[in-house]
């Protein structure tokens, strides 16, 4: 696909340096239900078919709604994101991208059975090896786990985390307790031992309304708040000492835009000053483990009218090793190909957003 609605070219802008193009963000999902049955074993099978579900399909994205997928995407039997044939048309070939990261989000997370869910995280992780990551060497995957159990979670961590397939362990933001509780640890400790980033990604069935005030009437509003919730996972992460205690782990924020970070950042050190006490794990400003520890997918891209502003956060941001290229592919999260970057970024901050902060955050530079 070239030509979409409102875009002269879906595709990499000619302006773009010649440098490794690495898209942080790509959703794949099955057909159905029913492509994950053959790696199910017989026991859940028989469960899914005489309790007729027909789809786990998280409702981030709602079918009907102008940002779920771009036109064209939708292929004929199964929706946007299902078609590794129209992956390849549509985004690595035209936009010339060495690697693409991607996400399986398949509502595991809002399955109450424990059992269950561990037999679907370890399905949906075979089912995307087998039928995607095999088969398009430009591609590695997320590992998808079931944090209702972390025990096991871990465990399906350590059954493919040497796989090099595989570059990161998925984590919903709308989770049932914040990240940094002790009760996900060993998920964290199973990612760092294999090298694995940790990705936050936008969605969750939780059960936890989305705001601090209770649930949202509308969808606009739920879309518009996912800001805050990452806020209260990164601030969860660092109090609870999440980072202190595996230095090495990379967080990444999916969709969760980054126009809000530097007066987070601000208001974070102030008010660690005078609470240091209450967290001595937490041994230097909030800022500087943000910093060093996080990074953050592009899309949806906060770019005002006025360019400039916008490269003013960049720089408040403090780092040029933060922020990485996506694409959010299928979404429909811009119309003009040359504004999935930030306009006016220098040579190496460019060279870095485009590629090679990803590289290095993946551990996939010697590749």
């Amino acid at each position: 696909m070239t030509e979409i609605a409102g875009v002269a070219r879906y595709a990499r802008p000619a302006g773009w340096p010649e440098v490794d193009l690495v898209d942080t963000d790509v959703h794949i999902t099955p057909r159905s239900i029913g492509s994950l049955l053959p790696y199910l074993p017989a026991r859940w099978r028989d469960y899914i078919r005489e309790s007729g579900i027909a789809s786990l399909e998280s409702d981030l994205y709602p079918p009907g709604a102008p940002l779920s997928a771009i036109p064209g995407s939708h292929p004929a039997d199964g929706p946007p994101g299902s078609d590794p044939d129209l992956l390849r048309t549509q985004l690595l070939d035209p936009w010339r991208t060495r690697i693409a990261v991607t996400h399986c989000i398949y509502g595991v997370d809002g399955i109450h059975n424990a059992d269950w869910a561990v037999a679907m995280a370890r399905a949906v992780n075979d089912w995307q090896r087998a039928e995607w990551l095999s088969g398009e060497p430009r591609l590695r995957g997320s590992i998808v786990v079931a944090g209702q159990d972390p025990e096991r979670a871990a465990a399906e961590i350590d059954r493919i985390g040497d796989l090099p397939e595989f570059v990161q362990v998925l984590m919903p933001a709308r989770a049932r307790h914040p990240l940094g509780s002790r009760t996900y640890w060993p998920i964290y400790e199973a990612a760092a031992r294999h090298g694995l980033a940790i990705g936050v990604y936008a969605g969750g069935t939780s059960g936890n309304p989305i705001t601090p005030v209770g649930a949202p009437s509308y969808y606009l509003e739920e879309y518009v708040l996912i800001a805050q919730v990452f806020q209260a996972q990164l601030v969860s992460l660092v109090s609870e000492g999440v980072l202190a205690r595996f230095p090495d782990l990379r967080i990444v924020l999916i969709e969760a835009g980054f126009t809000w970070l530097p007066p987070l950042m601000w208001r974070f050190d102030k008010n660690w000053k005078g609470l240091r006490r209450e967290v001595p794990w937490v041994d230097r400003l909030p800022s500087e483990i943000i910093r060093e520890s996080v990074r953050l997918t592009a899309q949806p891209l906060d770019e005002p009218d006025e360019p400039e502003r916008l490269l003013e956060v960049i720089d408040r941001l403090g780092s040029d090793r933060m922020l990485m290229f996506s694409t959010d592919y299928p979404h429909h999260q811009f119309d003009d190909p040359a504004r999935s970057a930030p306009t006016g970024l220098g040579d190496e901050a460019m060279t870095r957003f485009l590629g090679r902060n990803a590289l290095e955050t993946y551990r996939l530079s010697g590749e």
